[in-house]
């Protein structure tokens, strides 16, 4: 009992210290009351006039590239009809539930929606064109565009490119006023540049995240074929499909495509179909509903320094043409498998994709220029340029000779358990099917020692051997585990 009550008298104290206390630390000033009390305020941090003006400028630019081209950035909302075929459950299920039972064979289908971005890029009358991705809008059957202030139309889609990845759609706003919005200039766009991405993620409409161009020309994704995009840190997420990225003028440089990202979120890696790209497709789609593209008939890859090296290019900058369609309109120039372009119509070409790209642009009927390198020579060719055939680009009969060498050096050797020193020549690889090289049985491995008896020593030596202008017929000396054959003899 003594020792609760010294407990109870020591708490008591230690209750009054401490009110004497409190009372003291939140005693008032001279003229104010005694029974208020205020809290310390920490001065506002100090901020020079001139730094406070440059950020408030900022800012505005901010507010004002927001305002002016939010309005012209829409949400793209699909659906689109997709049909399944339940897999067959068999016997003994269809003899208890009959012919239809158990979901024997059935054909169902369903409903799947989905949104985007999209942004309006055209008016024309009452008709306004929203540009997006040919993987939002592409395949729906149903399409419906959302406004920033709300209001919702129905939609049609006009055209769509699967190689760029973008779709046209358009809306009816009778006596309405839609901003449109202004498209830049992507080919000035500079890593370094502030940029916005504006969209709809993950179904938040009319977002704005901030960042700076990361890099120019970058590829990869594996959507459509034609690989030269913008990369941002501007935060781009799921639903931003479709949408601007934009410069601090207020103008579309490029329309957000994808993501590189190990949580399906953004990790500051997007990328963007450049606005210059995509120009030319929004005429073609309001005029004809597709896209058209050149075509010169050369399957064109890039190739490495050590394969430079052997082909005997050095270490030029360049696109190497690996395979040419027979009776295209490069191999009617006399282009050929093994040429190294490094020119079209004057301009250095950098990259694959550049070069593949640059071709999509060219007028049908156009003759461009190409340079060439070719036996350590410089060629120009003349190529009159033709549609793109897709049934054409997919048929390997005409794809010649339907492999590309590789040359054979000391890792090849050693990959291919090859003992015989003494055998020189090159590798087949990547044999496509139903081509010429598959109709002679060429298998990847094989090593040609020789086409059309002349030996073949080098890469150059093999390239320069497959001119079809001097041949009639081709064929092949092949060694194989240590046998040496002639392949068939194919008729060109």
């Amino acid at each position: 009992m003594k020792r609760r009550t010294k407990y109870l008298a020591g708490v008591a104290s230690a209750t009054l210290l401490s009110f004497l206390l409190f009372s003291f630390s939140c005693s008032s000033s001279e003229g104010k009351s005694a029974n208020t009390a205020f809290a310390d305020t920490a001065p506002a941090v100090a901020i020079a006039k001139d730094s406070l003006a440059v950020a408030e400028a900022l800012q505005n630019v901010f507010r004002s590239v927001s305002s002016g081209v939010l309005p012209s950035i829409v949400e793209i909302d699909v659906v689109e009809k997709r049909t399944v075929t339940t897999p067959s459950m068999g016997w003994p299920f269809n003899f208890f539930f009959g012919e239809d039972g158990g979901g024997e064979g059935q054909t169902r289908e369903y409903e799947q929606s989905g949104l985007g971005s999209g942004v309006i890029v055209r008016k024309t009358g009452d008709t306004y064109y929203a540009l997006t991705n040919n993987h939002v809008a592409g395949s729906a059957n149903e399409i419906s565009v959302r406004l920033s202030d709300d209001r919702t139309f129905e939609a049609k889609l006009v055209g769509k490119d699967e190689r760029m990845d973008i779709a046209l759609v358009s809306f009816d706003a009778k006596n309405e006023d839609i901003p449109v919005a202004v498209l830049g200039d992507s080919d000035t766009v500079q890593t370094g540049d502030i940029c916005f991405a504006m969209g709809t993620p993950l179904g938040y409409y009319s977002s704005v995240t901030q960042g700076i161009v990361s890099a120019t020309g970058r590829s990869g994704n594996g959507i459509g074929n034609i690989s030269d995009f913008i990369q941002t840190d501007a935060a781009i997420n799921q639903g931003n499909s479709g949408g601007a990225l934009v410069n601090i003028y207020g103008e579309v440089i490029g329309i957000n495509t994808w993501i590189a990202s190990q949580s399906g979120g953004s990790q500051g890696l997007g990328f963007a179909i450049p606005i210059n790209n995509v120009k030319k497709a929004i005429d073609s789609f309001i005029q004809t509903g597709k896209v058209t593209y050149g075509w010169m008939g050369v399957s064109l890859v890039d190739i490495t320094n050590e394969y430079k090296e052997a082909l005997g290019v050095g270490r030029r900058v360049g696109a190497f043409a690996s395979q040419i369609f027979i009776g295209s309109p490069a191999q009617k120039a006399g282009m050929q498998a093994g040429d190294f372009v490094i020119k079209l119509n004057g301009r250095d070409v950098r990259s694959v994709d550049q070069l593949v790209r640059e071709v999509g642009d060219l007028t049908v009927g156009e003759t461009a220029k190409f340079v060439v390198l070719r036996d350590g020579k410089e060629l120009t060719l003349d190529v009159k340029i033709e549609n793109r055939n897709e049934e054409l680009v997919a048929d390997n009969s005409k794809l010649w000779p339907g492999f590309i060498a590789a040359p054979l050096n000391e890792a090849t050797r050693k990959q291919l358990e090859l003992g015989d020193d003494k055998v020189e020549g090159v590798v087949v690889t990547n044999v496509q099917p139903k081509s010429p090289a598959a109709a002679m049985r060429l298998q990847n491995g094989d090593i040609i020692t020789a086409v059309n008896g002349k030996a073949v020593s080098s890469l150059e030596d093999f390239y320069g051997l497959l001119d079809l202008s001097d041949n009639k017929e081709i064929w092949f000396d092949v060694y194989n585990q240590g046998h040496t054959i002639s392949t068939g003899r194919y008729k060109l």
